[in-house]
């Protein structure tokens, strides 16, 4: 048998679709998605990711299912994130993560669809702060800084050059300082 080989689709051809064609639908997420973000996160993150020190925080607490949101493109999941009440000293506020896009769908929005509504609904519901462990540049786009070295501690190794913050009310960190950790009026 010859080998097969590629040829240009006739010019009649339909064209495949693009991202831009797909609808991409953002839904809380509900318990019954815990199994396909599990998969999601293994895909995209590998096993390592239970020794980070953002993983540490989320051993006892769980994320809050109506800040957490899932993305689809018809019945395919394609992405979530997650945010955990956390305390930073004794201030009250959201750890957000992990973020997680299928490799084939990154760079063609979803993040960023996932990161505004996880920002405006925790703001809604009266949330001041956001707290993640990043990408200055990504991150940075929807309003992310660097905490003043010393400000936060992280119960574990971090590279605080990628500890970042987002005030949902503004100078709502102004004089937040302290441990970050779970908060246990929420554990399990």
């Amino acid at each position: 048998m010859a080998p097969r080989r590629w040829t240009a689709p006739p010019s009649d051809a339909i064209s495949r679709l693009t991202m831009s064609d797909l609808s991409l639908t953002i839904l809380a997420e509900t318990s019954n998605d815990a199994h396909a973000i599990e998969r999601l996160h293994e895909r995209t993150f590998g096993p390592g990711r239970f020794v980070l020190s953002a993983y540490r925080l989320r051993e006892h607490v769980d994320h809050l299912l109506d800040l957490s949101f899932t993305a689809w493109i018809g019945t395919l999941l394609v992405g979530s994130v997650r945010q955990l009440p956390i305390c930073i000293g004794d201030t009250p506020a959201l750890l957000l993560g992990p973020l997680t896009v299928e490799p084939p769908f990154g760079g063609r929005g979803v993040g960023r669809a996932l990161l505004d509504r996880s920002l405006r609904d925790a703001k809604a519901k009266g949330h001041r702060l956001v707290i993640l462990v990043g990408d200055a540049p990504y991150y940075s786009r929807v309003g992310f800084k660097a905490v003043p070295k010393g400000r936060a501690i992280m119960p574990g190794p971090v590279d605080y050059s990628r500890l970042l913050v987002a005030e949902l009310v503004e100078g709502a960190f102004t004089d937040v300082s302290g441990d970050i950790r779970p908060d246990w009026s929420k554990a399990r």
